[in-house]
C-alpha cells in the first residue's frame, strides 16, 4: 500500500504497523520485541527499526509522543486508525515467495575448493546452531506459558509462527546429520568415491526424516 504523503511502504513498514497494532512502543522496546518475534524470520525488520517508525509518523500512519520521566525523555510511537487500515489491506495482499539467507549453504555450495574437513565443520556448525535455536525457542515458550504473558490472547497466531520456526530448525538440524553421513563416503570435496549423487537426489530415498 503508498501513501501520497510518503514513499511506498515495504513489507518491514508493515511488520511494524503490526508491532504498533498491539500496543505503542518505543524504538528501544520494538527492537527487544522483533528480537523475540520478527526477528527468527524477518531479521531485516531489525535493521531498519530507527528509521521506520519516523516513515510511519510522515504518512500518518503512527503517532510519535515525547514523554518526560525527570531528566529523561522517550518517544512513544503509536498505530493511527489509517494505520490500522493500511496494515489489513495489506494483509489481503499476495506475498512474494519467501527468501532465504544461509552463508553457512554457500559454504556447502564451495566446498570444492576447500577440505573435507572444512566441509564436516561447516555441517557441524549447522547442526549445533540450529539445536542451540530450538532449544533458546522452547525455553521462550516454557517461559511465556508458565506465568503472565501480556499477550495471552495471541497464543493462537503465535502457535502456528512458532510451529513453523521449530520445524524449520530441526530440519536444519536434521539435514546436517544427513550431510555429514554422506560425506562419510566421500574422499575429498572433489572425490565422492562411489557415492551415488542422483539417489541423493530421488525424493523416494531416505534423505531427511521428519
Amino acid at each position: 500500500m503508498e501513501t501520497s504523503r510518503s514513499k511506498p511502504l515495504t513489507a518491514t513498514s508493515h511488520a511494524i504497523l503490526g508491532l504498533l497494532a498491539l500496543k505503542p512502543w518505543t524504538t528501544y522496546e520494538l527492537a527487544q520485541q522483533v528480537r523475540r518475534s520478527l526477528g527468527w524470520f524477518w531479521p531485516r525488520a531489525e535493521r531498519k527499526l530507527y528509521d521506520e517508525p519516523k516513515h510511519l509518523v510522515a504518512a500518518g500512519l503512527a503517532t510519535a509522543t515525547v514523554q518526560r520521566t525527570g531528566r529523561r525523555t522517550r518517544t512513544v510511537y503509536a498505530i493511527t486508525s489509517g494505520g490500522r487500515r493500511a496494515l489489513r489491506s495489506w494483509l489481503g495482499e499476495p506475498a512474494p515467495p519467501p527468501s532465504l539467507e544461509f552463508e553457512e549453504m554457500v559454504k556447502v555450495f564451495f566446498a570444492d575448493a576447500g577440505t573435507l574437513a572444512q566441509l564436516r565443520a561447516t555441517l557441524e556448525s549447522i547442526e549445533e546452531g540450529a539445536k542451540q535455536r530450538r532449544a533458546e525457542l522452547r525455553s521462550m515458550i516454557e517461559a511465556s506459558s508458565a506465568g503472565p504473558y501480556e499477550f495471552e490472547r495471541r497464543w493462537p497466531v503465535n502457535a502456528l509462527a512458532l510451529r513453523f520456526q521449530l520445524d524449520h530448525e530441526a530440519l536444519f538440524a536434521s539435514w546436517a546429520r544427513w550431510a555429514r553421513d554422506q560425506v562419510d563416503q566421500w574422499r575429498s570435496t572433489t572425490d565422492a568415491g562411489d557415492w551415488n549423487w542422483m539417489r541423493a537426489l530421488d525424493d523416494a530415498s531416505a534423505r531427511v526424516r521428519k
